[in-house]
């Protein structure tokens, strides 16, 4: 076969197996059957939300999106393994978090997206490896990245604005905002509850444009009626004051079914007190790496994008 076609074909193949999600070696610990008969048959979780953002002191209507999917991660690198199953060691199966915000401020547009990183075995690697945000609107874009390093969060922060241009970050090893959403769907009876340490999330660092620092917080996780068949957990921050209140399946798979976030948005005389709110649409569960041509189109109004 002529060298170029080849590669191409190479190429081809690496693009299409590129997400799909891997199994852990299932000899070095047990999880449960239902878990595994979800999350490792080669598919992804795609669930869309109708979204109510904050910004600029008023509400504004989009869409948020949660993506979840299992994949085997680098420890050493803490990036996506090309081949897992060849990585030995250096493989850990992560639960992949894809958070995604769109909605329109005026004239302009918002894109927001937040990936976290989180072990599935939480019992040998309980906190999350790696976190990465990004937002793009037409005064301009930034990107934070933060990796688990030893016992330090260390990271940069690269930003438009002057007064925040680019930055190295370094925190203590502490429990992040972002592995909220994870820690729900891999266990939520292990989410933190009480007062404790936490590093807010990432999307909301962004759009107060916040210092990254170590904040006080208390959780508490509790039932809805039991008719519901929901679990709620409600997170209160002390710096800025906000509150987080996230509502999911009691059973597995624990889809997450509603969220809203209280604090005081816009700026001077604009300034006041908002709910950010997000209620479920459609889930829709596939591979969805290879649905990336123009029949597959349809795909986002059964999510209810279009």
């Amino acid at each position: 076969m002529n060298l170029r076609i080849e590669t191409f074909f190479t190429l081809i193949l690496l693009i299409t197996i590129s997400c799909v999600p891997i199994a852990p070696d299932e000899s070095s610990f047990s999880l449960n059957d239902k878990f595994g008969d979800y999350w490792y048959q080669g598919e992804a979780e795609l669930t869309s939300y109708k979204l109510e953002q904050a910004r600029y002191g008023e509400i504004h209507e989009g869409k948020a999106v949660l993506i979840f999917v299992t994949e085997g991660f680098s420890k050493k690198n803490l990036v996506k393994l090309d081949n897992p199953n060849n990585a030995g060691d250096d493989n850990v199966t992560v639960m992949k978090l894809n958070f995604t915000k769109k909605f329109d401020t005026g004239i302009y547009p918002y894109s927001l997206m937040a990936s976290v990183f989180t072990p599935v075995e939480r019992n040998k690697f309980p906190n999350t490896l790696k976190v990465t945000a990004s937002a793009q609107e037409w005064c301009g874009h930034t990107f934070t990245q933060l990796n688990l390093k030893g016992n330090q969060y260390k990271g940069a922060l690269n930003s438009y604005f002057e007064s925040e241009g680019d930055q190295e970050l370094s925190l203590n090893k502490t429990f992040l905002e972002d592995e909220i959403w994870n820690i729900i769907r891999l266990d939520p009876q292990s989410l933190p509850t009480g007062d404790f340490k936490v590093i807010p999330g990432t999307l909301f660092q962004r759009l107060k444009h916040l210092e990254f620092d170590v904040v006080n917080t208390s959780a508490t996780l509790k039932k809805e009626p039991e008719e519901s068949g929901l679990m709620q957990y409600q997170v209160h921050f002390d710096q800025p004051e906000r509150d987080l209140i996230i509502n999911f399946q009691k059973e597995f798979p624990h889809e997450i079914i509603s969220w809203e976030e209280s604090y005081v948005d816009g700026f001077g005389e604009n300034a006041t007190k908002l709910t950010t709110k997000a209620s479920k649409i459609e889930t829709l569960k596939t591979d969805y790496w290879t649905k990336h041509n123009n029949e597959h189109t349809g795909l986002r109004k059964d999510l209810g994008l279009e």
